[in-house]
């Protein structure tokens, strides 16, 4: 599927009317189905569907071991993408019913399970980071956002080491970047605790919850930070990095892990 898609529009700029061109970013429904069971629909660019749909079931907690993954199969129809996912245990046994609709866009199965799960938590990573390794990052986010450069239209997010970012992804939902990533260090067998993540997007509980149960302990973001995710960071000694950019940055929570602090 391709990116994005051109189209001619009519642009208002400097008092007149004038034919222009915009480029829109792909939006495709990709279906989730866990077990022969629907989980949730997700809004993508429709790339990595395989590390997106399992990275949303494990940061959700509904897939714990590569060994409980028995079959993950992608279907591609004209307008949408379905993946199937079979495992050896049963997901939903110890499910309390309820789905909860996040800011981000997506539907959590439970925000309150999650949510008890991570507070009681205690984030212990070693890792750490100068204010110019996190200026770095940053920067480097950006300037490879060349899909964000031409529609306006998405989010970014990297793995990255305190000196170099490893991996990443993009996609309409901030979410979605994220999932991509712990899809993918879930499958290959990545280690996250000596890694942390760089995005674009508001550091919304949902985000903070997906980057703690990928396993990293810091979370760097040119955003800004809810008071519930600023909350779980500081009860679970996570470190939350928000508004970076121009030689500025605000450290919400350091648990320890900013030299100089």
């Amino acid at each position: 599927m391709k990116d994005a898609v051109n189209y001619d529009v009519a642009e208002f700029a400097e008092g007149r009317f004038r034919k222009a061109q915009v480029k829109a970013i792909q939006e495709v429904p990709l279906t989730v189905y866990l077990n022969g069971q629907e989980v949730v629909t997700l809004l993508c660019t429709g790339k990595h569907p395989r590390f997106l749909a399992v990275g949303f079931l494990k940061s959700d907690g509904l897939v714990t071991g590569v060994e409980q993954l028995r079959d993950i199969h992608v279907e591609q129809e004209p307008d949408r993408l379905k993946v199937h996912v079979e495992t050896s245990h049963d997901p939903f046994e110890h499910q309390k019913p309820g789905r909860s609709i996040t800011s981000g866009c997506g539907k959590g199965t439970n925000f309150e399970r999650n949510a008890e799960t991570a507070a009681a938590t205690t984030v212990a990573g070693q890792l750490s980071v100068t204010p110019r390794q996190v200026l770095r990052l940053a920067d480097e986010l950006q300037s490879r956002s060349t899909l964000y450069m031409a529609t306006r239209g998405c989010h970014n997010a990297s793995l990255a080491t305190p000196d170099e970012i490893l991996m990443f992804r993009e996609d309409i939902g901030r979410h979605n970047a994220i999932d991509m990533i712990c899809g993918q260090c879930f499958l290959d067998n990545i280690s996250t605790e000596d890694k942390l993540i760089v995005t674009t997007g508001r550091v919304a509980s949902e985000i903070l919850l997906k980057a703690i149960r990928l396993g990293v302990s810091i979370l760097v973001s040119g955003s800004a930070a809810t008071r519930f995710s600023i909350d779980l960071a500081r009860k679970t000694n996570f470190t939350l990095i928000g508004h970076v950019g121009q030689e500025r940055m605000v450290i919400y929570n350091s648990g320890g892990r900013i030299e100089g602090l």
